[in-house]
């Protein structure tokens, strides 16, 4: 999350309770700020990285299954089988902003050359020490990214799938490992296609062709390609060298130094029921001949148990360096070899190497050692954490560069320069990563959950981003953020451009009479017991005065979010089962009819409900179903409602797409040649066009369903979360997970 929420990010969760705040008036951000804070005390039941990725989890699953193998892949070709109409996708940004970048690499032949591996983005290259990036990633493949690695003779290596499990993006698996020999212009798949996520890539400085690589493997699916592989052949043919010990332990480090080999295993699961991030087949490993044989080592490091989680290492000679950290999460030690890690030192305790961690060392799990000062080590935790002196003393950075780290690579042709990828970016910095960071200014890759834009300005967008809170184009230089957190569902009056409502994580919402410069906040005044990830908040289309938002119950306001009033009872099945994931059993779509009387609602369990006497009384109209992403209703006609729905498939007939012309008493599948993918919105263009957005991108269809096409060119495979429409202006805006905002001109 963004800067503005460290401090909350840091504290210790208990569980879930009903906390209210005061509104207030959130002061204008000093020049350099991030971005206003939050009140004082929200509703957050759950913290970190963990929190998006559940809720992505769960949305993109059914019920007590979990997300088949190649799921992501399987729909994108189904996709590509489509015919396509319309225009070309424009993107519009944000370009200032960034994303989570998880590798960095160097080109050895091009000075000032980069590549960034954005987590769902694509892959990226900068000629000009990281100041601009622009993608050499293929729109059609998979923007999953988990590794890159450039080869001694300039060859370029990508790996597939994120290996972090959080932040939403590891529901999108990779699809194995790619080869380029010319800066990324051309690719080629060169095997590993079942390792789910790749995490770490090494070419021997010695052979450009031999090859290893650190496959994470698959979160869901046991097995496949997992552990670490060498080729002798650039990459023709795959050895496996080093297995784990279950068939859920993955390999995220592999490190060659002369003739002598380090690799990380680990083991990590998430089943529909449970999250396990450690195990006994976590620890470091040595081989000294050249992979035939393996040691696991100790001499001081954490004994083999099911409570190792996920360790980082670096490597310089004979001094190692080792971060460990719990199964659970949080922070277990850091340690320090002198002897080439027959034996280990745990370094003296420092809170805030500990702090840095927080609750999810999973999502780390890096260290980087200067090449220049083996003693001047760099560690990923919510801050860069650093030492000069191996370990004895520590400071932490959170306020030079975004949260989160994730990536870094020196440049041995510039003494002192180093790369850092974060939750916000690529930064460099020219005094060996100690400050004086400098943030790039051109990297499209913005992980996005909304949209909102104004007929009344088309040069208006706004939307809530993962880790990059709620982003505006107007009141500054580019995009800016003007609400902290992971952005969630923002709004523009169609009727007024400066009254915007923005939240982030769990319903925490604000309105602004001033565009956004300042915010007041409202979500203590609403009725709930739970609260979705995102919370959906939605005007009337009468009045826009009039707002609704979904708890368990839906609440509405006549007086443009001041005070609310619940008109429902719960709506959901009650909560779920999971005792520390308490947000669950709520609302997630609402879509209020144009006759003032009729509302419907959507649940996270697959309920529909409506009411037509504005919630004097309900009817349930469906239940059972997959989680519920968008309730649309006819703005012109409150009987012809249509229903989307979220959760990759193993073979079920449920549909992703529902329509009704009788107010819900009758519904029709009208997913037809959809891919077997999530559906997450749906708009009613002119004519009764429809369009959707889905994980493959956007389709339409010109008789209301059925039959379906790809909608426009130009728009990578991403997924789409939101979609919003201006007939006036024939405009359709798409808010991506990976790669920002994009337009398309429609009939």
């Amino acid at each position: 999350m963004g800067r503005g929420l460290l401090s909350l990010a840091l504290a210790a969760v208990t569980g879930a309770a009903l906390l209210a705040a005061p509104a207030v008036a959130a002061p204008t951000p000093p020049a350099g700020s991030s971005a206003p804070p939050g009140p004082s005390d929200v509703y957050r039941p759950v913290r970190g990285p963990a929190a998006p990725a559940e809720y992505r989890y769960l949305q993109k699953t059914l019920p007590g299954e979990s997300i088949p193998r190649h799921a992501h892949d399987l729909a994108a070709a189904q996709a590509r089988e489509l015919p396509t109409v319309g225009g070309r996708w424009k993107s519009v940004g944000p370009t200032n902003i960034g994303g989570r970048i998880v590798s960095l690499a160097l080109d050895p032949k091009r000075a000032d050359t980069v590549y960034a591996a954005a987590a769902s983005g694509g892959l990226w290259r900068s000629t000009d020490a990281g100041a601009t990036f622009h993608s050499v990633w293929p729109d059609s493949w998979t923007q999953a990214m988990g590794a890159v690695a450039t080869a001694p003779d300039g060859t370029l290596y990508v790996g597939t799938g994120e290996p972090n499990p959080g932040g939403g993006s590891i529901t999108y698996e990779g699809t194995g490992l790619y080869r380029s020999r010319d800066g990324g212009r051309t690719w080629k798949p060169i095997g590993l296609r079942d390792s789910g996520a790749i995490s770490a890539i090494t070419v021997d400085p010695a052979n450009p062709r031999r090859i290893y690589v650190a496959a994470a493997g698959s979160l869901y699916s046991g097995g496949g390609d997992r552990g670490v592989y060498r080729s002798e052949d650039g990459g023709a043919t795959w050895e496996r060298i080093l297995a784990g010990a279950t068939e859920f332990t993955g390999a995220t480090e592999i490190v060659v130094d002369g003739d002598r080999l380090y690799a990380v295993l680990w083991d990590h699961r998430r089943t529909p029921e449970l999250r396990t991030y450690g195990g006994v087949g976590s620890g470091v490993f040595r081989s000294t001949d050249d992979g035939a044989t393996w040691q696991r080592l100790g001499g001081g490091l954490p004994a083999e148990g099911p409570d190792v989680g996920r360790i980082g290492l670096a490597v310089a000679g004979e001094r190692l360096y080792a971060i460990v950290n719990k199964a659970s999460g949080p922070f277990e030690g850091f340690y320090a070899s002198s002897d080439g890690g027959g034996t280990w030192t745990r370094t003296p305790a420092n809170e805030d190497m500990t702090g840095s961690q927080s609750s999810f060392g999973w999502w780390f799990g890096k260290v980087w050692i200067d090449p220049r000062d083996s003693a001047h080590v760099h560690v990923a935790g919510v801050p860069l954490m650093t030492t000069k002196d191996g370990g004895t003393t520590w400071t932490a950075d959170d306020t030079s560069m975004h949260v989160d780290q994730h990536a870094m690579v020196w440049d041995p042709r510039r003494p002192g320069r180093v790369y850092l990828g974060n939750d916000g970016g690529v930064y460099r910095s020219d005094s060996g990563g100690d400050g004086g960071w400098v943030k790039s200014r051109h990297q499209p890759y913005t992980q996005l959950y909304s949209a909102a834009i104004s007929p009344q300005d088309v040069t208006r967008i706004s939307g809530g981003a993962q880790d990059n809170g709620s982003l505006r184009s107007w009141g500054g230089e580019g995009f800016n953020e003007y609400l902290g957190g992971d952005g969630e569902e923002n709004l523009i009056n169609p009727t007024d451009v400066n009254n915007v409502f923005a939240c982030y994580q769990y319903g925490n919402c604000f309105s602004s009479t001033d565009g956004g410069d300042t915010l007041t906040y409202f979500a203590d005044r609403t009725t709930y017991q739970r609260r979705n990830w995102f919370t959906p908040v939605v005007f009337d289309p009468r009045d826009p005065k009039v707002l609704y938002y979904g708890s368990e119950v839906l609440n509405r306001s006549t007086d443009g979010g001041a005070t609310w009033k619940p008109i429902s009872p719960d709506l959901s099945g009650g909560p779920g089962p999971d005792p520390i994931y308490t947000n669950y059993g709520t609302i997630t779509s609402i879509a209020p009819a144009g006759d003032g009387r009729t509302v419907y609602a959507g649940t996270d369990d697959g309920r529909v409900w409506v009411t037509r006497d504005l919630g004097a009384t309900w009817t349930k109209l469906a239940e059972g179903l997959p989680w519920v992403t968008r309730v649309v209703v006819d703005p012109k006609n409150p009987d012809r409602v249509w229903t989307t729905h979220s959760g990759y498939r193993a073979g079920s007939p449920l549909a992703h797409v529902y329509g009704s012309t009788d107010g819900g008493r009758h519904w029709r599948n009208l997913s037809g040649n959809l891919p077997a993918a999530p559906v997450n919105d749906l708009v009613v263009a002119r004519g009764g066009v429809l369009h959707i957005g889905t994980d493959q991108g956007v389709f339409t269809s010109v008789t209301g369903g059925g039959h379906w096409l790809r909608l426009g060119r130009g728009m990578p495979q991403v997924p789409v979360d939101d979609i919003e429409y201006d007939a006036g202006h024939h405009r359709l805006v798409a808010a991506t997970f990976g790669r920002g905002f994009y337009e398309l001109t429609t009939p």
